[in-house]
């Protein structure tokens, strides 16, 4: 199982960073497993599995590449911090603008695809410097930009009010549109928006063809079809996945994270991504309402938000590994 979890993982995470498709790219203590599953290896103890962040950071989105150092963005003004996956060892690279930062992708360029959340809006920062290279206003009323998944030619965001999807399309080499280029795609079918936070993490499916994304307040998938912005929902043989936050697909698997439920499930996705199996849910003591994920090497990151802890200037926040299942 765990070799063809990284066999997996290596393709996903190249097809993260390199692009491969000409549709769509894209032991106890560290988990107990819910259900039926396998048991956790040992971890690896070169590197630290609790990662502390600032306080009063408020720690939403995650991102992380090739290299072994994760992005964070900031609930409450929007700050990107950066840490070493090894040592646990970061600073603030981005002051944000005041506004939140949600959720965060990072491409094979070290650019920074950041949701800008009730900003309604989106800015792309360079990992390496922290400078702020385009911005791109999404909606000016009713909005909260909430996570963004890459693919060859786009980068994609959710809205978890209004039913639309948002599309920057990139050009050759990946350069950035100009911010009147913006594609807004409405969301049509079988997704119906109600009351709370609708529209959620967003991936592609195992084909690259189409996006799968997570309605929270429902705890049902959708597989959206980029090109007409029709919806269907995912087939999981009756299971859902309320509280649906943070997606993460390697391969066919399809990890959900469930953020006040603090945990983690797994799901084996069909190729096209319209139907899929639970295979088991995970959690650890350590969660604290995660709210995403991220994949380096054998393990899982996740921030914790903490949503149920009032937030304060001093109130402390980190992010904490697992072992793949």
């Amino acid at each position: 199982m765990r070799c063809k979890f990284l066999a997996a993982f290596s393709i996903a995470l190249l097809s993260q960073v390199y692009p491969l498709s000409p549709a769509l790219t894209e032991s106890a203590p560290l988990g107990t497993v819910l259900g039926p599953g396998v048991a956790h290896a040992e971890p690896d103890e070169r590197f630290p599995t609790t990662i502390a962040l600032p306080n009063g950071f408020r720690p939403e989105g995650i991102a992380i590449g090739l290299s072994p150092v994760a992005y964070f963005g900031s609930l409450a003004d929007g700050s990107i911090y950066q840490a070493n996956l090894r040592n646990g060892e970061g600073k603030i690279i981005s002051k944000g603008p005041g506004t939140p930062s949600v959720g965060l992708k990072v491409d094979d360029r070290h650019r920074l695809f950041v949701a800008g959340g009730v900003a309604g809006n989106a800015r792309v920062i360079d990992a390496r410097s922290g400078n702020v290279l385009a911005s791109y206003t999404f909606a000016t009323g009713e909005s909260f930009i909430n996570d963004v998944v890459l693919t060859h030619d786009a980068a994609w965001f959710t809205d978890s009010r209004v039913p639309v999807l948002y599309k920057l399309p990139l050009g050759r080499g990946g350069e950035l549109p100009a911010p009147d280029k913006v594609v807004r795609l409405p969301l049509s079918g079988e997704i119906v928006f109600t009351t709370g936070t609708n529209a959620n993490g967003i991936v592609t499916s195992p084909d690259r063809r189409s996006l799968v994304l997570v309605q929270s307040n429902t705890g049902k998938l959708f597989q959206v079809n980029p090109n007409t912005g029709a919806t269907r929902a995912v087939d999981l043989g009756g299971e859902s996945v309320p509280g649906g936050d943070g997606l993460l697909r390697i391969g066919h698997a399809l990890f959900v994270v469930q953020n006040r439920l603090n945990q983690v499930a797994e799901i084996d996705l069909e190729r096209d991504g319209s139907k899929g199996k639970l295979i088991r849910r995970v959690t650890d003591p350590r969660f604290d309402v995660p709210t995403t994920i991220a994949v380096f090497r054998d393990r899982l990151y996740l921030p914790n938000a903490r949503f149920n802890t009032p937030p304060t200037p001093t109130t402390p926040y980190n992010a904490v590994a697992i072992e793949i299942p």
